[in-house]
Order: C-alpha cells, then sequence, then structure tokens
C-alpha cells in the first residue's frame, strides 16, 4: 500500500475535523476550524471548491453527490450546493453543534450539539426543523446504521428508532467505561465501533442473537501510566465498504492501524504521523484511504501548523 500528500496550493489555515468521501466518485469533502467547507477532486490533486461558513467546522457529511452538510462552531447547521458554490442555514443549536450527518432511510439531516439536544431537520420543508429532542447531556457523536441512530453522551451509549424517536429504546454503558470520542456503524451487521479518549476501541453488536459472543474491547496502543494502561485518544475509526470486517483507526500519537473485526486480529500499521490523526475516510470502493495528520486542540504537545491529508491506495 502506497501514500502520497494531497497538495495544497494554499495551506489549510486551521485543523481539520472531518474528512469525507464523496458516495460516488474521489472527490474528498475537509471540514477544518478555518471556517471553510473544501471539496478535492483526490485524483488530479485539485480544489475544486472553497466555502466559508463563517465559523470553525466541526463535522460534516453527504447527502448526495451534489450536496452536503456541516455543523459549526456557533451552533448553525449549513448546507451546501457543491453544483452552485452556495451555502444555506437550515437551522441552529442554542450552543456548538458538535455533530451532523444525514440518514437516506429517514431523509432528514441530524444533527447534535452542547446544548443538549438532538435536532432532525428535512430540508425539503418549509419548516425544516422536523423534531427537537432532549438528549440529557451534551452529544459528543452519533451515526446513524439503518433506521437505528446511536448517541454517545460520555461512556454511555443511546439507542434510537428513527422511527419512533420519543426516547431511546434501548440505553447502556459502552465496554470502554471512560468517554467515548468517536462512533461508527459495523456494515456487516447492526453493531458499531467506539473509540475512548484513552486508546481503547469497542465493539458491540446489540439486538443480535450472539451479541454476548461478538462483543469485545481492545487498546491500540497500550502503555503504562502511573501503575495503569492508559493510551491516545482515538479520533477516528472507519471500515471498509462492503462486509470483509476490515477498519482502520487513528488516535492522538499519529498511528493508522488497520484491523479485521471477524478475526480480531491486527493487519498493519502505517508509517507514524508528525501530528494528530484528526480524521480518516475510506471513498466508495474501499480503494483510497483518506488520512488527516493535524492537531486537534486536545493536547499541549500537538504541533499547531498547517495541516496534511495523505491518500493511502490499498
Amino acid at each position: 500500500m502506497s501514500g502520497a500528500q494531497l497538495e495544497f496550493e494554499n495551506p489549510i489555515e486551521d485543523a481539520i475535523s472531518k474528512l469525507k468521501f464523496s458516495p460516488e466518485s474521489n472527490n474528498l469533502l475537509i471540514a477544518s476550524w478555518d471556517s471553510y467547507l473544501r471539496l478535492y477532486n483526490v485524483e488530479n490533486s485539485s480544489l475544486i471548491l472553497k466555502l466559508n461558513s463563517g465559523a470553525a467546522l466541526l463535522d460534516c457529511c453527504f447527502e448526495n453527490e451534489s450536496t452536503s452538510h456541516s455543523s459549526d462552531s456557533d451552533g448553525f447547521i449549513q448546507r451546501y450546493d457543491l453544483n452552485a458554490g452556495t451555502v444555506d442555514t437550515i437551522g441552529r443549536h442554542d450552543h456548538i453543534a458538535t455533530s451532523v450527518l444525514y440518514s437516506h432511510d429517514k431523509g432528514e439531516v441530524i444533527s447534535t450539539g452542547l446544548d443538549e439536544k438532538i435536532k432532525f431537520w428535512d430540508t425539503r420543508l418549509g419548516q425544516s426543523l422536523v423534531l427537537s429532542t432532549d438528549a440529557g447531556a451534551s452529544v459528543r457523536c452519533i451515526t446513524v446504521n439503518g433506521n437505528n441512530l446511536v448517541v454517545c453522551v460520555d461512556a454511555s451509549m443511546h439507542l434510537y428508532d428513527l422511527r419512533s424517536l420519543d426516547r431511546p429504546f434501548q440505553s447502556y454503558e459502552s465496554q470502554v467505561e471512560v468517554p467515548i470520542r468517536c462512533v461508527t456503524s459495523v456494515p456487516f451487521s447492526t453493531g458499531y465501533a467506539v473509540g475512548s479518549v484513552d486508546g481503547q476501541v469497542a465493539l458491540d453488536f446489540p439486538n443480535t442473537a450472539c451479541s454476548s459472543e461478538m462483543k469485545y474491547t481492545f487498546r491500540c496502543h497500550p502503555k503504562s501510566m502511573k501503575g495503569r494502561l492508559d493510551g491516545a485518544c482515538i479520533n477516528a475509526i472507519e471500515f471498509t465498504p462492503g462486509g470483509s470486517g476490515t477498519f482502520v483507526t487513528g488516535d492522538n500519537e499519529g498511528y493508522v492501524i488497520s484491523w479485521n473485526a471477524k478475526s480480531r486480529r491486527r493487519l498493519f500499521e502505517l508509517p507514524r504521523y508528525s501530528n494528530s490523526v484528526a480524521s480518516l475516510a475510506f471513498n466508495h470502493t474501499g480503494e483510497l484511504l483518506a488520512v488527516a495528520s493535524s492537531h486537534t486542540y486536545q493536547e499541549a504537545k500537538e504541533k499547531e501548523e498547517p495541516p496534511e491529508v495523505f491518500i493511502h491506495k490499498f
């Protein structure tokens, strides 16, 4: 597997928060703290679009090839027309908007924030806000798997049915037992993988007959700190498309490691990056992996220098 740096004519001026490949092409969406959403053509390393939202972007997602969304530090949820090059506001949270995603099953944008709210938006309607429900605490990250929405609050996981959102149908403490930093769906099942602030990864498969046998947890780079095992914060977990069970983790010490969820084995490790791995993204075929090497404002030892994006070919 080879890797090449994505060349920027004008360097990104602040930390990268999220990378996302488009659903059907090799265009890469980059959200950053410098208030810009950028769209790059990875195949020829060229900038397609650069749009200013007016505030730091903390998350982004694609709705389709021509539409994307972001959650911003000023609480706004923005929609981007990637063909027309325009930005408009869907709505806002009363505090920092921490995460955003698009549910294809529901046809709605879902966002969370430090205002302890989960909000559902349908941009096809004149009044976009469909529902606002109380999460009970600040939400750090979310993911969807079909009609199931997973909301992570500290070390807890709350599962909602998108067809009935009055309350979670299941809530439980994650295996990591410390605050969850990231969460993603397991593509070959109804399971979920979470990464913790202390270097743990946990896979869980709720609502399955053999969930107790399938779930497990491990540490990516265990080290001893004051007599106990510790590790670097896991910022990103991404599965390859399809059902192979292969996934990668990225942490605050610059490590990207590939694992297989089915065999529970470590596959390989990329050369260590000089800064934290802030985000990871596979393209729609699983042949390309984008890696954001960037400070994350989580640790004092991070280098506050222009972030870099690397593309690895599998």
